[in-house]
């Protein structure tokens, strides 16, 4: 690594799973990080409570190293994901992954259900209701850290997919 950023070999390293950082977060870096997330999580928890008029609680984020392989290991298939860049102010993304069941309460209670739907997979308007849910959170989370940095961020139109086997060659653009 050169002046804190990455280079297009390990950029490429990490998106395959093959990165080791050689350096390493420490303990209040993880707690600063953890602080931050959970201050613009609320602002996004709050966003998708008034997307679907029910009350949305979130955890205390846990801050670690992973790969994208790693992390996909961690969780059931099928699972939505969405992913929302910064265009301006911050580098990276953010990627949300939902379980197809909750995507689908959260669907069905953003188009004025009662969240109690049945289905194995989402349509393509639930698709769409699911992203413009994640849209709504980190354009508050992005308002939240703009005003914490007291700087400009602004975000990308989401992008959603839903991963279907347990590995894929799934290519982000963080």
């Amino acid at each position: 690594m050169n002046d804190g950023l990455l280079s297009q070999e390990e950029i490429d390293a990490l998106l395959n799973g093959g990165f080791s950082p050689k350096e390493t977060l420490t303990e209040t870096d993880k707690d600063l990080l953890g602080e931050i997330g959970n201050i613009s999580m609320g602002s996004a928890s709050t966003a998708l409570s008034t997307i679907i008029n029910r009350m949305v609680n979130i955890t205390t984020p846990r801050v670690s190293l992973t790969t994208l392989r790693e992390m996909k290991k961690e969780f059931d298939v099928p699972i939505i994901s969405v992913e929302v860049e910064y265009i301006e102010g911050l580098i990276g993304a953010n990627l949300l992954l939902i379980k197809i069941t909750d995507a689908i309460v959260i669907a069905d209670l953003m188009m004025g259900g009662d969240g109690t739907r049945q289905a194995d997979t989402l349509s393509e308007i639930e698709i769409s209701a699911v992203s413009e849910a994640m849209n709504q959170m980190i354009g508050s989370s992005a308002t939240s850290l703009s005003q914490m940095l007291n700087m400009p961020i602004n975000i990308s139109p989401p992008t959603a997919s839903v991963w279907d086997e347990k590995i894929i060659n799934y290519q982000t653009k963080f």
